[in-house]
């Protein structure tokens, strides 16, 4: 394996990985989520909605780590890559060329954090309405 190959097959495999790792973030979430409103819409007792809530807090919290860390691992390979562009004609190089005008927003990166931040935020609203609900009981 040379030097090319090897840059490659790193920036591949954990690109994957990410987005394997979105995909099972978005499966989960969905499953919580159905949870959260199976247990509101059957008047489960409040601290059940304080555990689900918690569940998604956790789960939120888990997945922006492994991100975070995915994201690291990728720009591990970026500098070997944009170094043996140079060898290759200007249209071609896609590593150098999406470092010029980039959009803040219009990047995986926000929308995957943007979707983790949301689900912690319905965990915290949940775990809020659990303690509300509790507080009632007594």
């Amino acid at each position: 394996m040379n030097e090319q190959q090897y840059l490659f097959e790193h920036y591949r495999f954990n690109a994957e990985q990410r987005l394997k790792a979105f995909n099972f973030f978005v499966v989960l979430s969905m499953f919580a989520d159905g949870g959260v409103f199976t247990a509101i819409e059957k008047g489960f007792h409040p601290i059940i909605l304080m555990l689900l809530g918690g569940f998604v807090l956790i789960v939120s919290a888990v997945f922006w780590v492994m991100d975070v860390r995915s994201r690291q691992l990728l720009s591990l390979a970026v500098p070997g890559l944009k170094a043996m562009e140079q060898q290759l004609p200007e249209p071609a190089r896609v590593f150098c060329r999406d470092d010029h005008g980039q959009s803040t927003f219009i990047r995986y990166t926000f929308a995957i954090r943007a979707l983790i931040a949301g689900q912690f935020l319905c965990g915290a609203a949940v775990v809020f309405y659990g303690v509300l609900g509790l507080f009632n009981l007594l």
